[in-house]
């Protein structure tokens, strides 16, 4: 397939710069994968879509203040996005400054600490530092907004640029799809009888990187950690066993039970427990082994998280609902609105294994 066959035009004014007042005050643009019917609610209504034996899942990864301004022992600034945390002392990093750094530059955060680059690792950089860069980061980062806000962080974004039930620190994109959810709504929710389950997937820089190449097949997907627990893979079965849907929070959770699903398939399973790295890359064409319906944002033209939108509710119906929902006036991206979206053959996972 063809890049430009998931393009389209937004105009700028519609990019959400800022969140809601109220997390659940969003849109919800509801797509039926099926007929590409459409219609539209408030997310506080998500739970009229809602089945009793429905089960959620959420990425509980939380976003750290991964944006850091230093400076070079020349004077030269220097800007580092942490991409990945290796351990507390370590970490992978995007790094922009005049000159490329070289290995043994040490490079000034505050009034007195410091990171020094061990090495280059493609596009990225290792550094390490003698103190505790999740300290460091909590004392001197700055929340990493996508580019495509074109403003600086400010203080309310530590907490809206961020779940509600974040826990996981390692992100440094927000699962964005979940921003909608609040305590109240949560509550609601499971009032319903619907079941909750918690993935985690550290979302990294290159999810904000564009695809590069005319051919998508041959875009090299970036990697990401996740973990899907053997309590998720049991809440997955029930559900199923129950006549219900899993319903994935946001292209992240997706990613997450899509890989464990993959992983239990060279077992003969339907989905096993799994903790590592995934570049898996969903477009058209996957079959979907696991999930039912999503739970999505709005999102960039040629991106890959469109293309797993695509995959599962049909390129023509997502990008027809696209066209409506600039038609009517919803806020994109991070701090837009959202989308609960069903698949395009509604029987192609439920009670197929």
């Amino acid at each position: 397939m063809q890049l430009s066959e998931f393009h389209y035009q937004l105009p700028q004014e519609l990019i959400a710069l800022y969140p809601q007042a109220q997390r659940s005050a969003s849109r919800l643009l509801s797509l039926d994968g099926v007929t590409g019917q459409l219609e539209h609610f408030t997310f506080s209504d998500i739970s009229s879509l809602l089945n009793s034996n429905d089960l959620l899942v959420f990425n509980n990864t939380k976003v750290l203040p991964a944006r850091l301004f230093g400076q070079k022992e020349t004077g030269g600034k220097v800007e580092l996005l942490i991409e990945r945390m290796i351990s507390p002392q370590e970490a992978i990093t995007q790094i922009r400054a005049s000159k490329p750094p070289k290995t043994g530059t040490k490079i000034t955060i505050g009034n007195n600490a410091w990171v020094e680059v061990m090495g280059r690792e493609d596009e990225f950089y290792r550094i390490g530092s003698a103190v505790n860069l999740y300290d460091m980061l909590a004392a001197h980062g700055h929340m990493p907004l996508p580019p495509y806000m074109q403003r600086d962080d400010e203080l309310f974004d530590r907490e809206r640029y961020q779940t509600v039930y974040a826990k996981e620190p390692g992100a440094v994109a927000a699962p964005t799809a979940g921003l909608h959810f609040d305590e109240p709504l949560l509550q609601k929710i499971q009032a319903l009888g619907v079941e909750t389950a918690y993935v985690t997937l550290h979302v990294g820089a290159g999810t904000f990187q564009p695809v590069r190449v005319a051919r998508i097949e041959e875009h090299r997907m970036h990697s990401e950690w996740l973990e899907v627990s053997p309590a998720v893979c049991e809440k997955v079965e029930a559900a199923r066993a129950g006549g219900g849907r899993v319903i994935a929070v946001g292209t992240t959770s997706v990613r997450c039970l899509e890989t464990a699903a993959l992983k239990a398939e060279e077992l003969g399973q339907r989905i096993t427990p799994y903790a590592g790295d995934t570049n898996i890359f969903i477009y058209p064409g996957y079959q979907f082994r696991c999930v039912d319906a999503m739970v999505t944002n709005f999102h960039l033209p040629e991106s890959t998280l469109l293309m797993l939108v695509s995959a599962f509710a049909g390129r023509e119906h997502v990008l027809h609902a696209y066209r409506e929902a600039i038609k009517n006036r919803y806020r994109f991206f991070s701090y837009g609105d959202a989308m609960f979206v069903t698949p395009q053959d509604h029987d192609a996972n439920l009670g197929e294994k």
